[in-house]
């Protein structure tokens, strides 16, 4: 039989975590669901308050913290000991890919409005397995570069096809996965390809000691200054050097959401800062977020615990949490407040909930179990086949 968690263990566990991390997750949460239910255009056609505060920046947030996630799982500022301690943190996240991803697949046969990001962001697991004993200075660069060329790489290969992603790949994708996975990574509505962007970002992130204020302060800063210096760049582009013109001169259509994907009859697509284009400008400006919020998170953790232990329960069980708020939607679609309350409300009582009796959220459970049984059969079978001769 597994022991009764004590508070006191149950407080312990939480103290090891980063709560600020936890807490940036709870605010890429919250803005998702209020992406997901309340308007993004008002009745003028105008953008309305939450679509230009989360509207592809809160799901960026999301990524990014995963590859943060990733590199806390995998030794945080240690790194990997050796080769198979490689091979074992391999081995997890594919499991952790697997069951994720054929969440991500049913949730969309359900019929949901939500533009269902799981099966993505398994995907991105699988990516960020060669990527865990790079250091620091690696993944930053690496990053630099990805954010560049792989939207140019993107814009290549989609040429001549269609400016938008089709319809959400379900669990019947499975049939087909060659289609899946350039629907994963290419045409999707968050293709890998430019997001592993963000991945890298992430892993870098969580490579360095998030526990300092200083950290903390200058992840606020820098991020500010990418996010705006993306936005400045991106008008230099447009407006000064005729990028708006060649593509027509109508401003709107360089703020209209593009699910994904950018058309590519023109270069000068790669200068517009529309959420979720995944060009050069829009991964820049919301990796700039993204590291803003981390920021501000973990100085908001420290200077007000109460609010810190709220927002951390949120986000410690993103996976559940996220998941409920899909089914939802599913059996209750609708865009009011009234609504995006109710979800906030039962995602509150559910998250603190499950940190007072000191568990996991369900999901994170089954996922934990899983890949925590398979890394333990994986190291037990490269221990007796290599012994120490594994580790070299």
């Amino acid at each position: 039989m597994t022991p009764a968690v004590t508070p006191v263990a149950a407080a312990r566990r939480t103290d090891r975590r980063i709560v600020g991390v936890d807490v940036a997750r709870a605010f890429a949460l919250i803005g998702m669901f209020s992406v997901h239910i309340l308007p993004t255009s008002g009745p003028d056609g105008s953008a309305t308050t939450a679509d230009v505060i989360a509207s592809g920046r809160s799901a960026a947030l999301f990524a990014v913290l995963a590859g943060a996630g990733i590199a806390l799982a995998t030794g945080g500022t240690h790194g990997l000991s050796g080769g198979r301690a490689h091979l074992v943190a391999a081995a997890g996240l594919v499991t952790r890919a697997v069951i994720v991803g054929v969440l991500g697949l049913l949730l969309v046969e359900l019929g949901t409005p939500v533009a269902v990001i799981l099966s993505y962001y398994a995907l991105l697991f699988v990516v960020a397995i060669p990527l865990l004993r790079l250091p620091v200075w690696a993944l930053a660069s690496l990053a630099v570069v990805w954010c560049v060329a792989a939207p140019v790489v993107s814009h290549l290969l989609r040429a001549g096809g269609r400016s938008g992603p089709s319809d959400q790949p379900g669990i019947g994708a499975l049939g087909d996965p060659v289609h899946l996975f350039v629907e994963l990574s290419l045409t999707g509505y968050y293709p890998v390809l430019p997001w592993i962007t963000y991945l890298l970002v992430g892993l870098a992130v969580g490579r360095i000691d998030l526990r300092q204020i200083r950290t903390a302060v200058g992840l606020l800063v820098t991020g500010v200054v990418l996010a705006v210096g993306a936005w400045v760049l991106s008008s230099v582009l447009l407006d000064l050097l005729g990028g708006a013109a060649a593509l027509g001169g109508d401003p709107s259509v360089f703020d209209e959401t593009r699910y994904g994907t950018t058309p590519t009859g023109s270069w000068w697509w790669l200068a517009v800062p529309a959420a979720h284009s995944s060009t050069p400008i829009d991964l820049a400006h919301t990796v700039g977020t993204a590291l803003a919020v981390l920021g501000a998170s973990l100085l908001l953790a420290r200077a007000v615990r109460s609010l810190g232990w709220l927002l951390g329960a949120i986000g410690a069980i993103p996976l559940t949490l996220y998941t409920a708020h899909v089914v939802g939607l599913a059996i209750n679609p609708g865009q009011d407040l009234e609504l995006l309350l109710w979800h906030l409300a039962a995602t509150t009582l559910v998250a603190v909930l499950i940190r007072l009796i000191g568990g996991r959220g369900p999901l994170e459970a089954v996922v934990a179990a899983a890949s925590r049984g398979v890394r333990r059969a994986v190291s037990a079978a490269t221990r007796s086949r290599d012994g120490p001769e594994a580790e070299r």
